[in-house]
């Protein structure tokens, strides 16, 4: 889809929007069914993927899944500024005929959502089932929730925040630090070279130890040495946890643009769903959806307390929440992972919605 312009929350107008999305399933005849995934920080719109490549929510969703697409029309697009087929950093200019660069304007969760929001109405869906993501991905739905209240039936935000915290903020401007001070960075314009490298791969290490736990990094690596027999400095990996953080650092290099990277973190840096709206209290007083919202212990990203304190809020406001705390080993990846933990109340929660939509239907012709 080519959306002609839209304009941001920064006041600069994209012109030529292209948005890469996938669809799985098929949607009613009611057209209730339709569910939309948002992907985190480095996703892309394969959530579902299919049998040669599966997506990277595939043990959530598919035929016969949690999120079952027998059932249900799932959408997933790529969000803008990323680097998989949606208008970004690395994307040609219309008017300029070159990359976009750091010549890119500011985008913010909501203008994702903004995108999303006009991808749903190309497809001509008046009103979703369901908007689901984890991470930056829940971050959306927080965002769907209150910029477009009357837009969906159910939200499920994941391992998530509504407002990015001060210590999430500092390991993204550690990250961010490190692509800036990469010579190859060249002021964001070194487009068509790869770039730099090297600091996107040091941020990729960095977001790994906070995207798992200690537990796990013990559990699967302890003090156990790399089984390298070649010739090495005493600057080279020694130890398994070093090489496999190298290794994680080198395969996203070979799959994300650093823009995007920077361009997406500084995004998450602005998300509050309180932002011009009054402070979150009052944001939360717009959502009409029915919230299902999970949290993982040991999630050093966004920690369990931040999203019981939005549950309270919402409670109180008399809003429709029902909350989860999983236990889980990984963290905050836990949301990619724990498909047997998180996978049977997404799926319980969406068979209970989806019976009062289905009755309320009823009942109305």
């Amino acid at each position: 889809m080519v959306l002609t312009s839209i304009t941001l929350e920064c006041g600069e107008t994209i012109s030529q929007v292209e948005v890469t999305y996938e669809t799985s399933g098929k949607l009613n005849a009611e057209r209730n069914n339709a569910i939309l995934i948002c992907h985190a920080l480095t996703g892309d719109a394969k959530a579902v993927g299919d049998e040669e490549t599966p997506g990277w929510w595939e043990g959530l969703i598919g035929p016969g899944r949690y999120v079952d697409t027998n059932q249900y029309f799932v959408i997933t697009s790529n969000v803008l500024g990323g680097c998989a087929g949606t208008t970004g950093p690395a994307s040609v200019h219309p008017e300029s005929g070159i990359p976009y660069g750091a010549d890119f304007p500011v985008v913010t969760i909501r203008d994702m959502v903004q995108v999303q929001y006009e991808l749903v109405r190309h497809l001509e869906i008046d009103k979703l089932f369901a908007v689901i993501g984890g991470s930056m991905g829940g971050m959306q739905v927080f965002e769907w929730a209150t910029s477009y209240p009357d837009m969906m039936e159910v939200v499920v935000p994941i391992a998530t925040c509504a407002r990015l915290s001060a210590v999430a903020i500092a390991y993204n401007d550690v990250g961010r630090q490190a692509i800036l001070s990469d010579p190859s960075w060249q002021r964001g314009h070194y487009y068509p070279d790869k770039g730099p490298i090297n600091g996107l791969s040091v941020a990729r290490m960095l977001g790994m130890l906070t995207y798992r736990t200690a537990d796990l990094f013990e559990y699967r690596f302890g003090r156990r040495l790399k089984d390298d027999k070649g010739d090495v400095t005493q600057f080279d990996s020694t130890f398994q946890i070093e090489s496999y953080l190298r290794y994680q650092g080198q395969k996203l290099v070979d799959r994300f643009d650093a823009n995007s990277y920077l361009y997406l973190l500084k995004a998450m840096d602005s998300h509050d769903i309180g932002r011009n709206r009054g402070g979150i209290k009052k944001a939360i007083e717009s959502i009409q959806a029915h919230v299902l919202s999970i949290a993982i212990s040991g999630d050093l990203l966004y920690p369990a307390d931040h999203q019981e304190e939005v549950v309270a809020m919402m409670q109180k406001a008399g809003k429709n929440v029902e909350y989860h705390y999983i236990d889980s080993i990984y963290g905050h990846d836990g949301f990619l992972v724990e498909f047997v933990k998180i996978g049977p109340l997404v799926e319980s929660y969406l068979n209970q919605q989806y019976v009062r939509v289905c009755k309320r239907s009823a009942a109305s012709y």
